[in-house]
This record gives C-alpha cells, structure tokens and sequence, in this order.
C-alpha cells in the first residue's frame, strides 16, 4: 500500500505544475507538456517488462527497484536548472508505474482468500486517495517554495517507501522460472511511440509537411509494425496480441486506448484552463494549490465508481457497462466544451470524469478474463492496461498538439477556441470508444462464467491500475492454481 501511494502522488507531480515549469524555464506549454508525456511513455514499455521481470523468482527485488527509479527520478528533477534534466529525471518516474501490478501480484502471491481481496480493494483505495490527495498538497509544496520543492517531496516519499519495502518483503519471494525479456521488442515499442509522439507535439511548430516530421511518422509506422511481427511471432513476447483475435477482448482493447487519450487530455486542458490568467479573456488564474483541487474530483470520482460499476454488471451485464461507462466519459468532456466558464462547473464534470474512467476500467479486465482462456488471462488483461497507458501518452501529446495549434506569438496562452475543439476532439473520441466496443462486443464468443468473488478481485484491480497507468500480474499462474 506504501508502495501504491507512492506511485500515486509521484503521477500527481506531473499535471498541476505544467504552467509552471513552461514559466519557470521560458518554453512552450506544448513543451513542458512533455514532463507528463514522457513519464507516460516510458510507463507503457517499462510496465510490462517489469511486470515479465515480477513473474520470476526475485518479484520483490523488481519492486525495489521500481522504488529506486522513482526515488532517484525525482531527485533529479528537484535538482533540475533546465528542461532537458526534468525530462530525464521525469522519465526515470515513469518506471514506477510498474508499482502497482507487483504490488498486486505479491498480494496474490503471500495473501489467501477474503485477506487476499480486502488487502487488494485497500490497495485500489489507498491509489485513488493518494492521488487525489496528491494534486493539491504538491500545488501547495510547489506554490510556496517552487516546483523543485514539490520533487523533493516525491523523492523523500520514495525513499521511505523504499524501506518498508526493504524490511518487510522476503528478497527471494515469488516462486517460478527465470524469465526471457523481449527485448527486441521492448526497443520497437519505445522507439514507435516515442517518434510517433514527437511527431506529435512538434508537428505545428514545424510543419505537418516538414522532412523531419514526416521522416518521425514514417519511423512511427515501421517500428511499430515490425514490433506486430515481433510479438506475434516471439515464444515470450512482450505483450501476447493473440487474445486480440476475440472481437470482446479487441472492443476492450480499442476502448482502453482510445479512453486513455480521452482522460489525459481532459486533464491536461484543465489543469491549463484552471491556471491561465484572468487577462486572457478566459483564463482563471488558478493557484496551484486551486488547480489541484480542480483534480481532486477526478480521484473522489473514481473512488467511488467500482461499486456503481459492480451494480451495473449485475443489472445489465459486463458486456453493456463498458459502452456506458464510455458514454459518460464523452459526456462530461462534451459538458467542458459547452461551458467552462466556472470553476464549480469544471469541478462537477472531472468528478464525473472520474466516474464513468472508473466504469470502464474496472470493468475491462472481468470482460477479457470471462472472454479469453484460463491461461493467457494475464497477458490479455496486461495488454489491454498497456494500451491504457498508451492511450494517456499519446492523450497528453494532443493537448499539445491541439494548444500549440491555437497559440499565436502575441500571447504565450492559446486561443479560447482551442479549449472548445480540443474537448470536443475527446467527445469524438470516447463516442468512437463506445461505439466500437458495444458493436464488437455483440460478436464476441460466448463467455465463461466469472465467479462472484473473482469478479469481485478483477474489478479491484482494474480500478487500482486505473489512476496511475497499466497493471501486469501474472494471472495465468493465478487462473491454474
């Protein structure tokens, strides 16, 4: 649990300060938006791997030195005079975003029965309070003494995480045969990403059509495509895409995605809307502190989602509650479009925001285990919660993208129009969300039944890997026993 939160409030430590750090060191919002794209980035290529690493025999020495990376990214980024070092320092971050899964798996591992369930139900709760909470207490550490401050605060909360975890896990806990890494695949993946979203971010400072920009997307396509022949032909791939035969797991899969680019770029526009000073027309000039809680509801609004979620596959099935759950995410991003022109307006969406996320990933992985084998159930469900993140990633290189679009040279802040399109290009996306995911999932196979407490643990883990990025765990192990 220590371990989640900490993970918790290091994410947090990405969106509020964005203004701040394109202020602080004289670049674009689209630039410092890479401090949050970044840290997603390398989360989607180092969960999985580490996740692999977690299904071997020293699962709490990977633990550990998820902790590290985090501990040692943050003192970077708190000692950091330029933009190129909070990256870096960022992008060792995101490797703790493998925290969650390997806290997961080793309550799965040492915890029987309803301990089992009740340990991993406060996990989920103790990452969505810890982030929630995280938003406004780092605002407040970066508003009175800067944003190196705020990093500092992380790295200490690592460091002590560390410890307990140093003195409480056994060093050789889980049982199992050295892994093989995928590394060929590993590589394609982070190179595919990472020149897909470059291409991005720069593409309105450089042009669509400039040589470099092109040359990224080609890039983009021909790592990624080679990283489909890797995978599918790779004994251990990275991620098994063979479940993705099954249009269920494929809807899920689509939806994750496309959901992921939804939620990062609902809450990048707020943060930035919330901080823009009041003279641009708009803008309300949001403390940190006032834009961290504008993100709280957001966090309160997924505490609370599994159990509406519960209800809703009780009363019309798992196969329904997904497009639903998708629908209210386009909904309150199409209310932010129509009007944001009030704080409490903005507060009451992203609480709402936070309810129909919490829907659909809590409920993704019951759907692909009650649609998949008994034993490949980890790594379907692994795939769908990297796509989650993927989605974030290229989520936050949108906001970017779509803020730099309507930023002029007469003003450093975009054009309020710009906030109007790019929320509306998130109700598109969700609407297409739920619409691929309702219509695949009528043709899926037929589904085995999912026993109550099973459901009950999947739809746990969902909602704990759901606010800090994706969730391994080796669930084939767990099905065959």
């Amino acid at each position: 649990m220590f371990a989640g939160l900490t993970v918790s409030v290091s994410s947090t430590l990405g969106t509020p300060l964005i203004p701040t750090i394109a202020d602080d060191f004289h670049v674009s919002l689209a630039t410092a938006q890479w401090m949050l794209t970044v840290t997603l980035l390398v989360g989607v290529v180092a969960t999985p791997v580490l996740g692999r690493l977690g299904d071997g025999p020293r699962r709490s020495q990977v633990l550990v030195s998820t902790l590290t990376a985090v501990a040692i990214g943050a003192v970077i980024a708190a000692t950091s005079h330029s933009m190129p070092q909070l990256l870096l320092g960022r992008s060792l971050m995101g490797i703790g975003y493998a925290t969650v899964p390997l806290a997961i798996a080793l309550a799965r591992e040492h915890l029987e029965g309803p301990l089992q369930a009740s340990a991993i139900a406060a996990l989920s709760i103790t990452v969505a309070v810890g982030a929630g909470l995280g938003f406004p207490i780092t605002g407040l550490i970066a508003q009175d003494l800067g944003f190196q401050a705020a990093f500092w605060f992380g790295a200490v909360f690592a460091a002590l995480a560390l410890l307990t975890v140093v003195l409480v896990l056994p060093r050789n806990s889980a049982q199992g045969h050295r892994v093989r890494m995928d590394v060929p695949g590993a590589v394609l993946l982070g190179a595919g990403l990472a020149a897909l979203l470059l291409a991005l971010s720069e593409g309105n400072h450089l042009g669509w059509d400039s040589p470099l920009i092109l040359a990224l997307f080609a890039l983009a396509v021909v790592c990624l495509a080679a990283w489909l022949l890797v995978e599918l032909r790779a004994d251990e791939p990275l991620v098994d895409l063979h479940s993705m035969t099954d249009p269920s797991v494929l809807g899920a899969n689509v939806a994750a995605l496309l959901l992921g680019i939804g939620l990062y770029l609902g809450m990048s526009l707020i943060n930035i809307l919330a901080q823009t000073p009041t003279d641009s027309g708009y803008g309300f000039g949001a403390s940190l502190v006032t834009a961290g809680l504008l993100l709280l509801p957001l966090s309160a609004g997924s505490l609370v989602s599994q159990p509406i979620a519960r209800r809703m596959v009780d009363r019309i099935g798992v196969e329904r509650t997904l497009p639903i759950g998708a629908l209210l995410v386009a909904g309150t991003l199409l209310a932010l479009a129509v009007g944001h022109s009030q704080l409490w307006e903005i507060a009451a969406t992203t609480c709402l925001l936070g309810i129909g996320i919490g829907i659909t990933f809590a409920t993704m992985p019951a759907l692909i285990v009650s649609a998949v084998p008994p034993e490949r159930t980890g790594s379907a469900i692994g795939l769908n919660q990297v796509l989650r993140t993927t989605g974030g990633s290229v989520g936050s290189a949108f906001a970017a993208m779509i803020i730099a679009a309507h930023t002029t040279s007469a003003s450093p802040f975009p054009q309020a129009s710009g906030f109007t399109e790019a929320f509306a290009f998130g109700v598109a996306i969700c609407l297409v969300a739920a619409a691929v995911s309702f219509f695949l999932m009528r043709r899926g196979r037929e589904r085995r039944v999912v026993e109550p407490d099973e459901l009950d643990l999947l739809m746990e883990e969902g909602s704990a890997g759901g606010g800090v990025g994706p969730a391994v765990f080796d669930g084939e192990e767990v099905v065959s026993t």
